[in-house]
This record gives C-alpha cells, structure tokens and sequence, in this order.
C-alpha cells in the first residue's frame, strides 16, 4: 500500500507525460479524490482541461465514462433510463454514463440546466433514483466537470445548489513560456500521449486512503478556526451570499487530506489557508456593493482578505 506521499508524487509525474507543469492542479485532484469529492475545472477553452482530467482518470484503475454536454443532452442520458423487452414484457433498466467511478462531465455548462440538475442527486448522495428505484453507484465515485467562464457564448450558468456539490473549483491558468515550449514538443508527433498513460492505483487503494483521511486529527481550536471563516463570510458586507455549512464541512476535511498528503496525521492552520480558495470561492458570491467600490473584485481575493483577519490558532494539534 503506497502512502499519500507517495502516491502524488507518481500520480504528478505520470500525468507531466501529457500535461505540462499543472502540479498544484494535480494536487487538488487528488485531494478531491482522497475526499470523495467532486470537482470543477474552470478556464477558458483550449489550455488543456479535458486533457488534465483525461489524464488524471487513466492514472487510477478505476472505470471511466465520459459524456459531452451539449444543449440536446437529456437527464436520461445522464443517468439512465428503463425499456421494455418486447418479447417478454418486462422492462429493463439501461445505465446512464454515471454508472462509473469517475464521470468526466465535458463542458458542463453548455447543456440545459435540466440536465445539469440530473446530477444533483448523483453527486449529493452517490445514488440514482429512476422510475421510483434507487440504485448505489460504485465506490469510490468522482465527477471530474469542465466548463468555460459563463460570459462565453452558448453557456448556462450552474445553479448554487450544483455549485455547492462541487467539492472544489480549479484553473488551468495559461502556462509559462518554458511550459508551453515544452507542450510543443511533447506534441509535435501525431500520437496522443493521454492514451500512453498507465494506471498505477486502484479502487482498493483509494478506498484505503479515503478511509485515512477521516483518521487526520482536526483539533478544536482547527475547527473553531474553520468555524470562524464561515460565520465570517457570512455577515462579512464583501458577500451577499456566505459559505455554506457543507462548505466548512468540505474546507476541514481537505484540510485533513492536505495533511495526510503531506506526511502528518494531524492539521494546522496552513493546511487550512492552502485550500481555502478552490474548497470555498465557488461556494461565494460579492454582494453588489463589492462589485462597485473594488477594481477588479473576485471572490477569491475578497475570501483572501477574509481570512487575513481572522486570528489563527496558536495550538492546532
């Protein structure tokens, strides 16, 4: 059994055959997955989103589909539907791409929010409900989701509710300009090199490491420290809508795969300040009063200059 540690560091350079210099967004893949979370991938098209995600699913030996959202997509296909067998009458169930450990969900935002709701379930609870049965989705189970920025054409914008399941939001970021030369190189042949990427773990191992996760200390004075960040964000005048009470549960536990990730098996405040903004940023939105008074506002600067002013623990193990 390999440890967190370990697992990374393979994980980092199997995926640098296909993906050039995106370490820390390996990073936070592997933290959503050691989470059990979900995770979103936002930026602008071509600087290799499908790619990091394709790349991240063939690393793990774990069953892969992957559904390309456009505007015809339906529910069913998402999540399946029932037929009948003319000869015998009976109806038989037909399994939608979520049956899989890992759904890579293309594009998200440019099917109906019809469709998109159809995940809600399946990435809340790990189940499906059709035609009044419920159906267990295979563990361990990840939604790897792409989308653009919503002021693209031909894009829907993800209801809170969904955006609150996703368990972090990433970007790719354009790369530097020694990355980008060597991108050229690794793809100046006609071969995709995504399709040369082994597996090196498996459903068993990321089961084992999910279940040393829940094992991280988190002390008190880490979850009063969690705690304020939330009440904070939500009488704080920068948001008009505050971190969610699933948020602090997703910042504490990242935070304890950070930890584990990083040798320790318990967390401190760092742990906690690292993965503030991919855990809970998606989670925020400015009230209209930001938007105004602050040059260039996001959420992630404003959640930066939160938590800047929230005292941090002295004693954390």
């Amino acid at each position: 059994m390999l440890s967190a540690q370990s697992l990374l560091q393979q994980l980092e350079q199997n995926i640098a055959q296909a993906v050039v210099g995106k370490e820390e967004a390996v990073e936070l893949l592997f933290n959503a997955l050691l989470c059990g979370g979900h995770v979103l991938i936002e930026d602008v098209p071509g600087v290799g989103k499908t790619t990091l995600a394709s790349a991240f699913a063939r690393s793990l030996a774990l069953s892969f589909k992957r559904i390309q959202f456009t505007p015809d997509v339906t529910p069913s296909d998402v999540t399946g539907y029932s037929v009948m067998d003319f000869k015998t009458g009976d109806m038989h169930f037909k399994q939608g791409a979520v049956f899989c450990n890992l759904l890579l969900a293309d594009e998200i935002n440019r099917t109906s929010p019809k469709t998109q709701s159809s995940l809600l379930e399946v990435m809340q609870e790990g189940q499906v409900t059709a035609d009044g049965v419920t159906r267990q989705l295979r563990q361990p189970f990840m939604v790897l989701a792409t989308q653009n920025p919503v002021d693209f054409v031909g894009t829907y914008p993800l209801p809170e509710a969904q955006l609150d399941r996703f368990f972090m939001r990433i970007e790719i970021g354009y790369p530097s300009r020694e990355e980008e030369i060597k991108v050229l190189e690794i793809y100046r042949g006609a071969k995709s090199h995504v399709e040369e990427i082994e597996p090196i773990c498996g459903e068993t191992d990321i089961l084992e490491l999910q279940q040393q996760v829940t094992q991280v200390r988190v002390s008190r004075e880490m979850r009063m420290y969690i705690t304020n960040i939330a009440q904070a964000s939500r009488s704080a005048k920068l948001f008009g809508r505050g971190i969610s009470t699933r948020g602090a549960i997703a910042l504490m536990r990242a935070a304890q795969a950070g930890a584990l990730t990083r040798g320790r098996d318990y967390v401190i405040p760092e742990d906690v300040r690292d993965l503030a903004s991919p855990v809970l940023a998606h989670r925020l939105s400015l009230s209209p009063e930001a938007r105004i008074s602050q040059k260039n506002a996001s959420e992630e600067k404003a959640l930066t200059r939160l938590i800047a002013s929230i005292p941090v623990p002295v004693r954390s193990k």
